[in-house]
């Protein structure tokens, strides 16, 4: 039994923290907008900061919305390593910079402690189901002590190489999931103003090349305009605009990605920052329109 904290207790922390508790786990918890009481109910012990987290546990993990939470939450006042001492292993679930990451790696290292970046993917249901992809960026002697506990919340679990290696495949993810998810938008936009059955159409897809995770739920969900998260378009629109930042940085463009982007940035315009990405089909929709009326 490990002596696990967590901090970050979102739609996706939530139910990862659960399967730890749940695996007979010490789990100690904090998360800046309170701690679920159902995690207490479960044994879950509440912390009053991540420095008390670090203080109290030998692993702990971190599931933030982005890059400035997680160093927040790494090194303000009262943060984690306000609590670490030598031997204690960090692990962020969080999808953020893989330049950052590597420099948040090396701090941690500095204090004889360890860093690993495992960002995940699978959305909530994943998270509920403990069948989360676990992407890991870590020494393999360090993977290899903590496997076990990704293993009680993720199914498929690679590591990839040194720090930053596990974000950078995450970013890799992300670029696929969004232009994927752009390109089954535009493809049932155009059977449906076709006249065509969208349903019938990705049912026969389904069995074809065309065949996707994202075909098949975000497919289901455009079709039936039911865009509760899911994934967020905000987050999705960080993930991108991480890619895009990194590409920069890596002297390359990629621009499907950029124009992904563009289509997220109007979707949060519109007002839907908080509803699934497959939501892009909406503002897909809207815009087919406006450029119909002008032309």
């Amino acid at each position: 039994m490990a002596n696990i904290g967590f901090i970050g207790l979102g739609i996706m922390g939530t139910p990862m923290a659960k399967n730890l508790i749940k695996n007979g786990h010490l789990t100690a918890l904090y998360s800046r907008s309170g701690i679920p009481k159902e995690l207490i109910k479960q044994g879950g012990a509440p912390c009053i900061s991540p420095k008390h987290v670090a203080q109290t546990t030998d692993i702990i993990i971190t599931m933030l919305p982005d890059t400035q939470n997680v160093e927040r939450v790494l090194f303000d006042e009262n943060g984690i390593v306000q609590g670490l001492s030598p031997g204690k292993i960090v692990i962020d679930m969080s999808s953020i910079s893989p330049t950052r990451t590597r420099q948040f790696a090396a701090k941690i290292n500095r204090l004889d402690c360890h860093y690993v970046d495992a960002p995940v993917s699978g959305g909530d249901t994943g998270a509920e189901n403990a069948t989360l992809t676990i992407m890991v960026g870590a020494e393999e002697e360090i993977f290899i002590s903590v496997k076990p506990i990704l293993k009680l919340m993720g199914k498929n679990i690679t590591l990839i190489g040194a720090n930053g290696s596990g974000q950078t495949c995450k970013i890799a993810n992300q670029i696929i999931a969004a232009l994927t998810i752009e390109a089954v938008s535009e493809a049932l936009l155009l059977v449906s103003k076709a006249g065509v059955n969208p349903n019938k159409v990705r049912q026969a897809l389904m069995g074809g090349f065309a065949s996707s995770r994202i075909l098949e739920t975000h497919g289901k969900r455009m079709i039936n305009k039911s865009f509760e998260p899911g994934f967020r378009v905000e987050l999705h629109q960080k993930d991108l605009s991480i890619a895009l930042s990194y590409a920069h940085e890596l002297g390359i463009n990629l621009p499907n990605t950029k124009a992904t982007l563009e289509l997220l940035n109007a979707c949060i315009t519109q007002g839907d920052a908080k509803l699934d990405s497959s939501v892009m089909i909406k503002t897909l929709e809207k815009l087919i329109s406006l450029n119909t009326q002008e032309n």
